[in-house]
């Protein structure tokens, strides 16, 4: 009798415990990724805004704004038309949605120094640090950068 009664209270136990981390899931803030993100070559930040039900990012700050004394442009651009547009301000994450809990997934992210777009997602790891994954194909055949926030200066 007293086994099925402490079998029954690790029961409980463990039910309550899942469903307060159920909770929290549920309750994760959307938009929590919005802001400064310093990317993980330091070369760049990118604010991530909303449009819509959709998140995307530009770059908002440049280490290295100037490139013989002029603007920094997107020369690897495989459209040639875009090959003379400034790389602040460009567009560089497309079309994330909220996936739930700490995930924006469906996205894409490219990559002025190769001019390439990879399909993407991104993953808080806490309110100050995002893993953002490029890939191809499947999500195993990519790289991770961490992505480090800038705060908001108030």
């Amino acid at each position: 009798m007293k086994i099925n009664k402490m079998k029954y209270t690790l029961v409980v136990i463990c039910v309550l415990f899942a469903g307060i981390k159920i909770s929290f899931g549920q309750t994760f803030n959307t938009d929590a990724i919005l802001g400064m993100w310093l990317t993980g070559t330091g070369k760049a930040a990118v604010t991530i805004y909303k449009d819509g039900n959709k998140y995307f990012g530009k770059i908002t700050w440049l280490k290295n704004p100037l490139d013989e004394g002029k603007p920094r442009i997107d020369k690897n651009n495989p459209d040639e038309k875009k090959k003379t547009d400034p790389l602040m301000g460009a567009n560089i994450l497309k079309e994330f949605i909220f996936a739930g809990g700490d995930k924006w997934e469906k996205g894409t992210i490219y990559d002025p120094e190769n001019g390439k777009t990879y399909s993407c997602k991104i993953t808080m790891v806490n309110e100050s640090k995002l893993d953002v994954r490029g890939f191809v194909g499947i999500s195993m055949l990519g790289r991770t950068q961490v992505w480090i926030r800038i705060p908001d200066k108030k």
